[in-house]
């Protein structure tokens, strides 16, 4: 008896690590915060894929072509569920085109967007 609950145990033991072994890590996307990144590899990134296009190239963004996604872009579910399925003009980026890793370091260039000066802080604007 104590060998069968033992081989029985064994084998649940097995199926459960092969089990695991085989399941996909969850994608960036499914996941509630964002995953590290690199902010210079985004910059690269960000510019590669054209990103700059219509959002500028410090992720300012335009009214006539893009929303603005710096310095504080919105959350890193609802920015990888966007990029690979956007709504509007802007075309898909596929785990195909854009592997999650990228996406990610294009996040944290994003993050990484310092604020615009206050206007009260503008020679210019005084």
């Amino acid at each position: 008896m104590k060998t069968g609950i033992t081989l029985a145990a064994l084998l649940l033991t097995a199926t459960i690590a092969s089990a695991q072994a085989a399941a996909p890590s969850p994608s960036p996307a499914a996941q509630t915060s964002a995953p590290a990144g690199n902010a210079d590899a985004g910059k690269k990134l960000y510019s590669s894929f054209g990103c700059y296009q219509c959002h500028g190239y410090e992720a300012q963004g335009s009214s006539a072509t893009g929303p603005r996604l710096g310095p504080k872009p919105i959350a890193w579910a609802a920015f990888s569920r966007y990029v690979r399925r956007p709504t509007n003009q802007m075309p898909p980026y596929t785990e195909k085109v854009v592997s999650d890793a990228d996406l990610a370091n294009i996040y944290a260039f994003l993050q990484a967007r310092t604020a615009p000066a206050p206007v009260a802080n503008i020679p210019l604007l005084k």
